[in-house]
C-alpha cells in the first residue's frame, strides 16, 4: 500500500506501482444482496469483516477491485449449478472462439497445459496432442485433468510445455502476477502462451450492477496496455493481442447491454432502486432478445485474448 493524505492507494497487482485513481466504493452489503438476488448464492461468509471494496485503476490501465476477496470451491459449485458456467464455458460441445485460435498453433504431439480447464473443454479442440488440465475447484474428475495450481505444477514439471494456455481464468485469481509467471515457467523457450480475460470498457461494463463482473467473482478487468505491461513484467514476447467475438456463453452479456439503460456517471454499481431497475430491465429484454435474435457478426466483444512468446 501507498498512503496519500489518509487514503492508503493499494498497488497494482502488475506492476506493484500505486493506483492512479479511485473510481468507486462498493460496500459488502450491497454486493451481497445482489448476488443473492441476481444469481441466488450467498457470498456472506467471503466478505464477512470486509469494510468495503475500492474499485482501482492502475498506472498500465489494470482495473482491480481491493481487497482482492476470491471465491473458493464452495462459491464456485453454488455460482455453476446456477447457471450452468461449465456447460457454457468449456463443455463438451461448447465452441469458443478464443479455443479455436489458440488450436490453430498446436501440432499433433505437442505438450499442452490449460490452466482452469473446467471440463477440459479445450482438449476437444486439440485431440492429438499432450494434454493436461489443471482446475483447483474441478479437476481430478477423469484422466488428464488435476485438481493443481499453476505455481504447483510448475515447480514440478518447469519448462516443459509446448503451450500453455488460460482461458477467462486470470481475473479470479488473487496474484494475477504470481499466476502468469508460474505459466511462463511451465513454458519450454519458444513456447506460446494465451491468456484469455475480460476487458473494458466493453458491453460487460455498462451493464448497471452486473456483479458477474465482481468480487468474489471478477477481481481485475483488463486492457491491451495491461496485457503488454504483463508481458514486459515477465520478459515474454508479445506477439499478438485479439479481441474475441461473442460466443455462446457472452450473447445474454451482449443483449443485455443493448438493452441497459445509459450511465450518467462512471459508476459501475450503486444501491439505488435505478440500478437495480436497470439491472432487471437488461436481464428481462435481453433475455428475450437472445432467445429470438441472432447476434450481429460485429457485435463488440467482452474480452480479448494474448498470444505471446516465451523467449
Amino acid at each position: 500500500m501507498a498512503l496519500v493524505g489518509e487514503m492508503r492507494i493499494p498497488l497494482c497487482p502488475i506492476t506493484g506501482l500505486p493506483a492512479k485513481r479511485r473510481v468507486q466504493w462498493l460496500y459488502p452489503k450491497t454486493l451481497t444482496l445482489l448476488w443473492r438476488y441476481s444469481v441466488g448464492v450467498d457470498i456472506a461468509r467471503l466478505v464477512r469483516g470486509v469494510e468495503r471494496f475500492g474499485l482501482w485503476e492502475s498506472p498500465v490501465g489494470l482495473m482491480f477491485f481491493d481487497p482482492p476477496i476470491a471465491g473458493d470451491g464452495e462459491f464456485y459449485r453454488a455460482f455453476y449449478r446456477r447457471v450452468g458456467a461449465h456447460e457454457l464455458l468449456s463443455g463438451k460441445r461448447v465452441a469458443r472462439a478464443e479455443f479455436t485460435a489458440a488450436a490453430a498453433f498446436v501440432a499433433p504431439g505437442m505438450a499442452v497445459l490449460d490452466v482452469g480447464c473446467g471440463e477440459g473443454g479445450f482438449q476437444l479442440y486439440v485431440p492429438n496432442s499432450d494434454y493436461c488440465g489443471l482446475d483447483i475447484n474441478f479437476g481430478g474428475k477423469r484422466p488428464g485433468l488435476l485438481a493443481e495450481t499453476v505455481e504447483e505444477h510448475a515447480e514440478r514439471l518447469p519448462a516443459h510445455y509446448d503451450v500453455v494456455c488460460s482461458f477467462q481464468v486470470a481475473e479470479h485469481v488473487i496474484d494475477p502476477l504470481s499466476f502468469m509467471r508460474a505459466m511462463r515457467d511451465a513454458l519450454k523457450p519458444g513456447g506460446i502462451l494465451f491468456l484469455g480475460v475480460p476487458f473494458w470498457p466493453t458491453p460487460m461494463t455498462a451493464i448497471p450492477n452486473f456483479v458477474l463482473n465482481a468480487p468474489p467473482h471478477h477481481l481485475t478487468w483488463w486492457s491491451e496496455n495491461a496485457l503488454r505491461a504483463l508481458c514486459d513484467r515477465l520478459g515474454l514476447e508479445c506477439r499478438e493481442i485479439r479481441l474475441v467475438p461473442v460466443g455462446p456463453h457472452s450473447r445474454l452479456i451482449h443483449w443485455m447491454a443493448r438493452f441497459a439503460p445509459k450511465q450518467r456517471e462512471e459508476r459501475f454499481f450503486h444501491a439505488a432502486w435505478a440500478s437495480y431497475l436497470g439491472l432487471l430491465w437488461s436481464y428481462l429484454a435481453g433475455s428475450v432478445a437472445d432467445r429470438w435474435l441472432k447476434v450481429p457478426p460485429d457485435a463488440p466483444s467482452s474480452e480479448i485474448l494474448l498470444i505471446a512468446r516465451k523467449p
